[in-house]
């Protein structure tokens, strides 16, 4: 029979990080550990640094602002960088997110849920497509968009499976497509929302 043999650095083991609730993070920005200016939003439980808007980045959150706004969205809120509440331990923000109601139905509380969630994409790309696929899926957010100005494209995802984290649907649109959003009237050009 062998024994086996664990090395100094192998019985070491990395303490766990710890992990956050939306409670503890709220009060966080309430006392003023963490304000606008910390680029930071709360995802399963962790306090994750967000990137600087690029110029590129906030003229394409501009765009689409003003393409959502020619949809008729008529009893939903266009929300850009505002906080969705998912659950105890997610809070994040995303560049725009369409929720039902008014602003002031959202003035104690955040939204806990949207019919469209959307991110620009420059140097964030790979974190877009994954990490936060994964969480708006989990939440059951029915379409999210990247707006990739990397690649110049609008990337679509629809069919959210909560059980997988993953969106069974995805669409790449070029500039000279239009795209509908959830319970809009008028389309959009893609071309109108990229810089």
């Amino acid at each position: 029979m062998a024994m086996q043999v664990r090395t100094k650095a192998e019985a070491v083991r990395a303490p766990a990080p710890h992990r956050w609730t939306r409670q503890q993070y709220d009060q966080m920005i309430e006392v003023g550990i963490l304000d606008e200016d910390d680029r930071v939003e709360l995802i399963n439980g962790e306090i994750v640094a967000t990137r600087p808007v690029s110029p590129q980045r906030a003229v394409g959150i501009c765009l689409i602002l003003e393409a959502l706004r020619s949809a008729s969205l008529e009893g939903f809120l266009i929300r850009p960088r505002g906080p969705l509440a998912f659950d105890p331990d997610s809070e994040p923000e995303p560049d725009i997110a369409v929720v039902e109601g008014h602003h002031m139905e959202t003035f104690h509380h955040h939204p806990t849920s949207a019919i469209l969630v959307i991110e620009v994409a420059d140097a964030s790309l790979l974190k877009e497509r994954t990490q936060k696929a994964r969480l708006y899926a989990r939440h059951g957010i029915p379409e999210y968009w990247i707006l990739n100005v990397v690649d110049d494209c609008l990337e679509v995802y629809r069919d959210p499976d909560p059980a997988s984290k993953a969106y069974q649907t995805k669409l790449t649109l070029h500039r000279g497509d239009s795209i509908t959003p959830p319970q809009g009237t008028k389309p959009i050009v893609v071309a109108d929302m990229l810089t």
